[in-house]
């Protein structure tokens, strides 16, 4: 979680240049952003230069998300920038200040773990999520874009967990989303070494599902949030349970799979979808 922004304080605000109806109003000095169109909740970092995280960038994206769960008109949230980077990680002024209280060690936990909870409350939406990495993403910038369920990258972006470096460990959830996600071997590789990969090399270790020319990113991840919104919110929201529970020893999945496919087929969009199918509508 590595940066070196101080500047600015976190507010929310609703606009994006790609349309949607806004969640509120823009403020000058907004640090995210939020818009909803075509079913998909458009949230872009804006906290210049790097997407600093702080306090109250944590509870910026806090209040975003409190405002987007009472809405029923999105299915995708879509995580993106409008800086050059991703998210670069810790704001370092912040950190500075913790380290240099008396309790230090303690306003530190506190402060990450500020960080894990919002990073865990957004991989257990119901919707899915999806992180647009433009730029680069460090310690917890990658952390957020892991505890999204897909993520699309641009090739020459730079990604890494960097926080060895410092003699510390990517706590807010870097050593756990990147193990279950590509497996000890790759997690090994990029936290014991500090290494920053590109896009490319993150999509061939599976950090990343796409990645494509910066150029070509917004629109392509566009399209990826696009159709995903398109298909029904009860299929996804059960599908990500039932993927969910494939990563918990002990859980059984498979009768989850059962009792979803029972619920899903009580829902009035889930039974036309089929019909349709069967009348050879939709093949």
């Amino acid at each position: 979680m590595i940066n070196r922004n101080t500047s600015g304080i976190g507010k929310i605000a609703a606009d994006h240049r790609r349309a949607g109806e806004p969640t509120g109003k823009r403020p000058s000095s907004a640090t995210i952003v939020a818009s909803v169109a075509d079913a998909v909740a458009t949230v872009t970092l804006s906290r210049a230069p790097v997407n600093a995280i702080n306090a109250e960038w944590v509870a910026s994206f806090n209040k975003v998300l409190d405002d987007l769960l009472v809405r029923s008109d999105w299915n995708v949230l879509h995580v993106r920038s409008d800086q050059k980077v991703f998210c670069a990680g810790a704001d370092l002024a912040q950190v500075r200040g913790h380290m240099a209280a008396a309790d230090g060690p303690d306003r530190m936990y506190a402060y990450v773990a500020g960080i894990q909870r919002l990073y865990a409350r957004i991989e257990t939406l119901a919707q899915v999520t999806l992180a647009e990495i433009g730029g680069a993403a460090m310690g917890g910038g990658l952390e957020l874009a892991l505890a999204c369920d897909l993520r699309v990258a641009a090739l020459e972006a730079k990604l890494g967990l960097p926080e060895a470096v410092l003699g510390l460990i990517p706590g807010a959830g870097g050593t756990q989303r990147l193990t279950r996600l590509c497996g000890r071997s790759v997690a090994n590789r990029i936290i014991l070494g500090a290494e920053v990969i590109d896009g490319a090399t993150a999509r061939d270790l599976g950090i990343v599902h796409w990645a494509f020319a910066h150029t070509e990113l917004a629109d392509r991840a566009r399209e990826i949030a696009c159709r995903t919104a398109a298909l029904p919110a009860a299929a996804l929201a059960a599908s990500k349970i039932c993927i969910g529970l494939a990563m918990k020893p002990g859980n059984d999945g498979f009768s989850a799979e059962l009792d979803a496919t029972r619920k899903l087929l009580s829902h009035r969009e889930t039974r036309q979808r089929v019909e349709a199918f069967l009348a050879g509508k939709n093949r």
